[in-house]
């Protein structure tokens, strides 16, 4: 016992500093290759020959020699502690060092006596291994190396999932890698403890908002479980209260406030989905939008602060108040095949109001956003199939009977986007007025559009309602309001 004991005590490690080191069979260049290690790889050390090193790969089973300047020996002593935290704190915001970062998190936590840990270096492992996994998403030519880096990452216990479709990269059938979060979730545990440990309000911010990320939803899961789940993020940003929230800096409570706006529209579809008031859940995402100083934002979060106006748009009539029909037309909503919803379009100046066409749909039907033509020829209403997006339905009057046309928020959805009516126009010119907002292969894009009421033909758009002469004319009074279109 006491013989193995000195032999573990005696084991030299070391990690691998650079990416694309030869593992060669002997010490000199001219030796044949066995493997091509990457940074992060943790290798232990046999013996030393003229600025070579003599290792051992445990995960390849293979022995050979790499040159010393190539690896950096790390010991696993309480001594040995702080030098491993120092570094890591530098790896921590290194870019494309991630991986071994990771190495210098897991030797720290090996050498550093269980007493002393803080929060730190979980709080610095969960940042390099999410910044590995939106690199990892993001990769445009590295994917070797971002593969390797993963699977160095791996190693050392820290997973990865997967998740494909557009409604959740916004690029087509893209793969989004995500990572599991566990550092994370270890800093929350840590926060109510006692003493040094604990961690601190950054710490906790930072991994609340890594475990609430909307692209980090698997989008197979059924509707009860997508609510479960996004219940569980609003209660997560629930977590920090006012007195650690006054303490974060301000790039980091703005993006609190986007995360909490873009959630709890999440949680107001959800809601509807199961015929749940959604009200104060959509009251509350447009509260922490509102709540957001733009000024504040760095440039980076600019992105983040349009997509949560999106999410947010896409279910602001959840907001409203529904208010009483008037005018000619209405709608009638009854309730169709299991989950589904029936629209049927009403004339309310017949004797016998009957219906002059019908719809049913899946998505949620959005009753506060009815917008009639004051003539009585077309009525706009907003209808939601998906978190984050939300359609037009128009019924308009042909020489054939009444038609319905959807308009999406942009043509290759869905993914995230909406799309609202803006105004009328008087009836002799049957305009109109819409606002289409989206994000599409990764850019927003925003149109303020004039159609013609009678087809639907659009026949002006353009990227601001001050560049359309009918916005300035017909734009309703209460949409310029309300919208978040104009933000």
């Amino acid at each position: 016992m006491a013989a193995a004991t000195a032999a573990v005590a005696m084991t030299v490690l070391a990690i691998v500093a650079q990416d694309h080191v030869a593992l060669r069979a002997a010490p000199a260049r001219s030796a044949t290759v066995h493997a091509q290690l990457w940074q992060g790889e943790l290798l232990e050390v046999r013996d030393r020959h003229s600025g070579q090193l003599q290792v051992y790969d445990h995960r390849l089973e293979r022995a050979g020699y790499i040159r010393e300047s190539e690896a950096r020996i790390v010991g696993t002593t309480e001594a040995d502690a702080p030098p491993l935290l120092a570094v890591l704190r530098f790896l921590r915001d290194t870019p494309g060092a991630e991986s071994l970062g990771v190495a210098y998190a897991a030797a720290y936590l090996k050498a550093a006596p269980a007493e002393s840990i803080t929060a730190e270096p979980f709080d610095a492992l969960g940042v390099m291994a999410e910044r590995l996994a939106r690199g990892a998403t993001l990769s445009r030519g590295r994917v070797d190396a971002v593969s390797a880096h993963m699977d160095v990452a791996g190693q050392y216990g820290v997973k990865f999932v997967s998740y494909t479709g557009k409604g959740v990269t916004g690029r087509g059938d893209a793969v989004q890698l995500c990572y599991d979060g566990a550092a994370f979730r270890q800093v929350l545990a840590m926060g109510g403890s006692a003493g040094s440990a604990k961690a601190t309000p950054e710490q906790r911010a930072r991994a609340i908002l890594a475990l609430t990320r909307h692209e980090c939803i698997d989008p197979a899961l059924s509707p009860s479980a997508r609510k479960a789940v996004d219940q569980e993020r609003a209660d997560l940003l629930g977590g920090i209260d006012a007195a650690d929230n006054a303490r974060l800096e301000a790039p980091l409570r703005e993006r609190l406030h986007l995360r909490r706006a873009g959630v709890w529209a999440a949680v107001a579809f959800d809601k509807s989905r199961f015929q749940e008031p959604p009200q104060e859940a959509a009251l509350r995402a447009v509260g922490e939008l509102a709540a957001v100083d733009k000024a504040a934002l760095p440039e980076e979060d600019k992105g983040e602060y349009n997509e949560a106006a999106i999410r947010v748009g896409a279910v602001r009539w959840a907001a409203a108040n529904v208010a009483p029909a008037l005018g000619r037309l209405q709608i009638e909503l009854q309730p169709g095949e299991s989950g589904q919803t029936c629209v049927r379009l009403i004339d309310r100046w017949t004797k016998s109001p009957a219906a002059l066409a019908q719809r049913c749909t899946y998505g949620t039907v959005w009753p506060a956003s009815v917008k009639v033509m004051p003539e009585g020829r077309a009525l706009a209403l907003t209808v939601q199939p998906l978190d984050g997006w939300s359609e037009l339905w128009v019924w308009h009057e042909e020489a054939e009977g009444w038609k319905l046309d959807v308009l999406p928020p942009e043509a290759g959805g869905p993914g995230l986007g909406y799309v609202e009516w803006a105004g009328w126009s008087p009836a002799k010119r049957g305009k109109l007025l819409v606002v289409r907002e989206a994000i599409s292969e990764g850019r927003i894009t925003r149109r303020f559009e004039v159609l013609r009421a009678d087809t639907l033909a659009t026949e002006k758009s353009a990227a601001e309602p001050q560049q359309l002469a009918a916005f300035g004319l017909w734009a309703d009074t209460g949409w310029r309001q309300e919208t978040l279109s104009l933000r």
